[in-house]
């Protein structure tokens, strides 16, 4: 998806964040906003390219066929053994085939950790897309529901631990399970 900031109805931040909540879509923010804040903050809400107008069709081109590149898996490559799904419809994820009893937030952070294995989130940017009110919560907050998802997933596999800790950083889902 090529994304504007701009947008009629809606800034283009609050939709890309809208999109991360359910999808997990390659998102090119193209706008003329060109301050640094605003490329890191595209970034970090979940873009994975940004570029300011004006700009080349040749770049652009480029840059959506690089996103394709990371995104796709190589036809080539086996399909990897899924350790998790996710059941949108009933609010459900399933960690090898055995369903999951997550509260509401805790299905939020698992199920934004699954779309993006391997990207890490800070707490704060947990915070935003997984809390509907995130001011009201202390930071440190996330960290009791990662601790709550760990035992969670260690009741059904003991010997795997999907969820990664970088230290001062946030969170990430490990990418091959």
């Amino acid at each position: 998806m090529v994304l504007d900031i701009g947008l009629p109805d809606i800034h283009g931040f609050d939709l890309c964040k809208e999109i991360r909540k359910t999808r997990s879509i390659p998102i090119l923010f193209l706008t003329a906003r060109s301050a640094e804040i605003d490329k890191v903050v595209g970034l970090e809400i979940g873009g994975d390219d940004y570029m300011t107008k004006p700009f080349s069709p040749r770049e652009l081109s480029a840059r959506v066929k690089a996103i394709l590149r990371r995104t796709r898996p190589s036809p080539l490559s086996p399909l990897p053994v899924q350790a998790f799904s996710v059941d949108e419809s009933r609010r459900q994820i399933f960690f090898f085939g055995k369903p999951l009893d997550l509260s509401r937030n805790e299905y939020a952070l698992l199920k934004t950790f699954v779309r993006r294995p391997g990207h890490v989130y800070s707490r704060d940017q947990l915070m935003e897309l997984c809390w509907d009110e995130p001011d009201t919560s202390l930071d440190r907050t996330v960290d009791a529901h990662i601790k709550n998802i760990r035992n969670k997933l260690r009741n059904i596999k003991p010997d795997v631990d999907p969820i990664v800790t970088h230290r001062g950083m946030g969170y990430s889902l490990k990418e091959e399970l």
